[in-house]
């Protein structure tokens, strides 16, 4: 099986300082299911590939095994894919050779270890038990461009179909602890199986190298339950501790949410403003079915329900409560029965593919991506630029500068506790040119609420429309 990690970082060789495997030579290590090497197609200081190469020894496998497993066992203990196909078996080589960089220590370059830097994986044949579908819904969230390309079963025999082997090209800008983190769960994940006995010691493995990712990954539950081998005590007492006492309710937060912004906003009726031109805005593209992304408590939807051009209205959020709290504010129940037909809600989170959002003519996704930290951001633009990909999309967001026009607001803060970011005209217009190109739409910026000459307006919007 073979695993390539490629940086194009300046200087691009650092990549051997953060392996500690210096590219001038090649490296071999003794593993337990056989033998593993390390080496450089390429090192430059704009580009470093480093490559590992690992060898499988099926029958060494079974003739070390004790019992009745042992030599002269099944033919399928012999004849297997393990020695071509990503599995445990790569995790483990990582772990043993990489251990320093999977550990997040460099002695040569300790100020890179947290670094995000710019990775491309490579693996040349990864079991995607669940086929592409769950490869993206694993790493996507997690912030990589996911590439991947069936393999036929036998290259010089196509009538024979396809395998469940992919090859596979993950590109994310991450620290390397992360990203070897990343690839030591999931690999093992995708392929269903371990070559080892699964004990309590795997759950402590889980809970270090899923630090930081994997209490908030969307696909929590399926990882712990197959990187655990589906063993039931194990996988209850490793979700206890990833679900802790602690962990943000996305109810909780929407309602903290709505109330820290409304009291900042209220003096100048930002949110009637911000409203009343997301819908100009929607009307203008003659959008007819519309998407309220992240919708909360209504307010939008129920002003798009008094539009008769809207025929079709779905509201989508992640938070149970705020839906709850919609459908009590659009008075859905005693709503007559074409109006009725009109709207629906929906429980689903953004950086999630979902079917139920293709083929709209609009969305509308208002102060909710200032909520997204930077790799669920990256999976929230594949889910609606390059899957739900409606028309034309309307995303409105806080603009940093105009905070120090409220007195209220303490200097550097954010206008909620729960912005990951909050950014400038510039930063906004910038990933919005860079979002439109990447996915073939043309973008076009407006001003929401009162326009100060030297710090802009307290809301910024970007229109995409789809070429």
């Amino acid at each position: 099986m073979l695993l390539t990690i490629t940086t194009t970082h300046t200087p691009a060789t650092d990549l051997g300082h953060l392996l500690r495997k210096n590219p001038a030579r090649v490296h071999e290590f003794t593993l337990n299911c056989g033998r593993a090497y390390v080496f450089y197609p390429e090192a430059t200081p704009g580009r470093c590939t480093a490559a590992l190469l690992v060898e499988v020894d099926p029958v060494g496998l079974v003739r070390n095994r004790r019992g009745p497993s042992g030599e002269g066992g099944a033919l399928g203990q012999y004849v297997n894919d393990r020695p071509y196909a990503a599995s445990s078996f790569l995790s483990v080589a990582i772990a043993d050779i990489f251990s320093s960089a999977l550990s997040g220590k460099s002695k040569e370059r300790p100020d890179l270890v947290e670094t995000p830097l710019p990775l491309h994986a490579t693996i040349s044949a990864l079991p995607c038990r669940g086929g592409e579908e769950f490869l993206r819904k694993l790493f996507e969230p997690l912030g990589y461009a996911v590439s991947a390309k069936r393999l036929p079963l036998d290259a010089n025999f196509p009538v024979w179909g396809e395998s469940a082997y992919h090859r596979v090209d993950l590109e994310a800008r991450l620290s390397l602890q992360k990203f070897l983190s990343h690839l030591y769960v999931l690999v093992p994940v995708l392929d269903n199986d371990k070559h080892y006995w699964v004990g309590d010691a795997e759950i402590e493995k889980l809970l270090r190298h899923g630090e930081g990712w994997l209490s908030s990954h969307p696909e929590r539950e399926v990882i712990t339950r197959r990187y655990l081998k589906h063993q039931r005590s194990l996988v209850d007492n490793a979700l206890a501790q990833l679900v802790s006492d602690t962990e943000t309710d996305p109810d909780d937060a929407a309602e903290a949410h709505a109330l820290e912004e409304e009291a900042i906003e209220r003096s100048i009726s930002l949110n009637e403003q911000r409203l009343g031109t997301v819908v100009a805005a929607l009307k203008a593209n003659g959008a007819a079915r519309v998407l309220d992304l992240g919708c909360g408590e209504g307010r939008l939807l129920q002003t798009l329900l008094k539009e008769k051009q809207f025929t079709e209205i779905v509201g989508m959020d992640v938070s149970h409560r705020a839906l709850e709290i919609a459908h009590d504010r659009l008075h859905y129940d005693r709503l007559p029965p074409v109006q009725k037909e009109r709207i629906r809600l929906l429980h689903g989170s953004l950086i999630y593919r979902d079917q139920r959002l293709a083929g709209f003519d609009a969305a509308a996704v208002v102060e909710v991506i200032e909520h997204l930290d930077a790799a669920r951001l990256a999976a929230f633009e594949r889910v609606l630029f390059e899957c739900a990909r409606p028309k034309s999309i309307v995303i409105t967001t806080p603009n940093r500068e105009y905070n120090v026009k409220w007195e209220t607001l303490p200097a550097g803060k954010f206008r909620h506790r729960d912005h990951r970011f909050e950014w400038t005209r510039t930063e906004f217009q910038a990933w919005a040119n860079g979002v439109a190109a990447r996915f073939g739409y043309n973008f076009r910026f407006l001003p929401v609420g009162p326009e100060d000459l030297t710090v802009g307006s307290p809301t910024q919007m970007g229109i995409f429309e789809r070429k």
